[in-house]
């Protein structure tokens, strides 16, 4: 049996060769986690492909045909099965996206997942294989606070040389917060913690020094982090993922990240106003700490990426030049800015929707690069200006060269980093790429009224980078 899994073209940001692309993110683990599902049946053939490095083979013949979707990435996603099932070829949605409107989803495939798809995967196949597939599957729901029984990521089916870090381990699920424009509360209800002899396993299965963990919050547990620390420190491995601000208040848990081999973290600092983080539900976050986490995270050399949302109810036309400010004195390694966007399934969705405040149901625009709503506190106009600014203005070699210039040994890597960056802004400042979206009507109920606008040409249409977290 020939399966194909999919990943649509989500535009992240990523470096052009020619005809070389090489992602600048993370190799994510959907594909390769669901292809080592099903163990070494022989008779099982997978071909896994991430559209944003690699194009899809659209004259291809598998049995099956699984796609991954995301919100900002549904739009191609649909046009893709389609075209798999106009050619008679079974095709199972799920992902995020799937899993928070999935009466929409099923338009477009002859089966979808909701839920976790590891939960469910090796059914799926099977009935596939037996001609019995099921219109829906329902992952059960978590119960423990623990989830095991992952296998090792199917590493060999990757094009390796299409990420910066080919290799992610995951090491936990879900997150304690709940911020309001993170779909992780409604999709992942529940933190949970793999087994640290699993991941032990599968760090040591990474066939090279550095790997990269997306969890979106992995030291909520602060003891059991702390154990899982002490077990990776003899592996002697180089490691970096995401953290939340408040690894600061407990020194020998950061000590243990950095004994542990970390050599970068992203943070979601979101604002340089508290108000705006207390509107979030991110008050784990405090503004007046930011100085002392970057002195302490550069003392054990630490690379930051640093996060900031654009478009809050308390942001007022002057946000963008202080948080530009603010990022400079800091010395944030590779800042990061975005668009506060309403994802389907938050209680942003639901609170601007029942405000009259989203401007656009067109699930393309959600991509955190577009506006699709209408702030409190300047125009549309002004946000997205705003946004574009700030980007201009960072990525200036005068400005890259005032935060990374004496940074010690991670300088190259910073200053990479900021260069990939600096050709982003020269994208977001050309062509229509990232533009204003056409105000739409909002679908029946939310759900199931999707517009189609385009075939599969539509790939080279947006761009933009999807954070469906917190």
């Amino acid at each position: 049996m020939q399966i194909l899994l999919l990943m649509p073209d989500a535009h992240m940001h990523k470096l052009r060769f020619g005809s070389f692309v090489r992602s600048s993110r993370e190799a994510p683990l959907t594909l390769t986690t669901l292809a080592a599902l099903t163990g070494d049946d022989p008779d099982l053939h997978y071909r896994i492909v991430d559209e944003s490095i690699d194009r899809v083979p659209l004259d291809a013949t598998p049995d099956l045909v699984g796609i991954s979707v995301m919100t900002g990435t549904s739009r191609r996603a649909y046009a893709l099965a389609d075209h798999f099932r106009r050619r008679g070829i079974k095709v199972v949605l799920g992902g995020v996206h799937v899993s928070l409107i999935p009466d929409e989803a099923r338009k477009y495939a002859d089966s979808i997942v909701i839920g976790m798809g590891d939960k469910v995967w090796p059914q799926v196949v099977a009935d596939a294989r037996a001609g019995r597939l099921a219109p829906e599957y329902r992952a059960p729901v978590e119960t423990s606070d623990f989830y095991a029984d992952i296998p090792t990521p199917r590493y060999d089916l990757l094009r390796h040389m299409g990420y910066n870090l080919p290799y992610t381990v995951p090491f936990t699920r879900g997150c304690v917060h709940a911020c309001d424009f993170c779909t992780v509360p409604a999709v992942w209800p529940r933190f949970q913690k793999r087994p640290i002899a699993d991941i032990v396993r599968d760090i040591e299965a990474v066939p090279a020094k550095l790997f990269a963990v997306n969890d979106v919050s992995p030291f909520d547990d602060v003891d059991w982090a702390k154990e899982l620390l002490r077990a990776m420190i003899p592996l002697k491995k180089k490691w970096g993922g995401l953290a939340t601000t408040s690894i600061l208040r407990d020194p020998e848990l950061v000590e243990l990240i950095a004994k542990s081999g970390c050599k970068f973290l992203l943070f979601g600092f979101e604002s340089v106003n508290q108000q705006s983080l207390k509107g979030i539900y991110k008050t784990f976050n405090k503004e007046d700490e930011y100085a002392e986490l970057m002195k302490v995270m550069h003392r054990y050399g630490i690379i930051v990426q640093g996060c900031f949302v654009f478009g809050f109810d308390e942001d007022r036309p002057d946000v963008f030049e202080r948080t530009v400010a603010r990022v400079q004195a800091l010395k944030i390694d590779i800042p990061r800015y975005s668009i506060y966007t309403p994802y389907p399934g938050t209680r942003l969705f639901q609170r601007l929707q029942s405000e009259g405040r989203i401007l656009s149901y067109d699930w393309g625009d959600y991509d955190t690069m577009h506006v699709v709503f209408r702030p409190r506190g300047m125009s549309p106009v002004e946000l997205y200006d705003g946004f574009r600014w700030a980007y201009r203005e960072t990525f200036k070699i005068s400005s890259i060269a005032k935060r990374v210039v004496g940074s010690g040994w991670w300088f190259p890597v910073t200053f990479v980093g900021n260069l990939t960056y600096r050709i982003f802004v020269k994208r977001l400042y050309a062509g229509h790429a990232f533009d204003m979206p056409v105000n739409q009507r909002a679908p029946e109920g939310v759900r199931g009224a999707w517009q189609d606008r385009g075939d599969l040409t539509f790939v080279n249409g947006a761009a933009g980078e999807e954070r469906q977290t917190g």
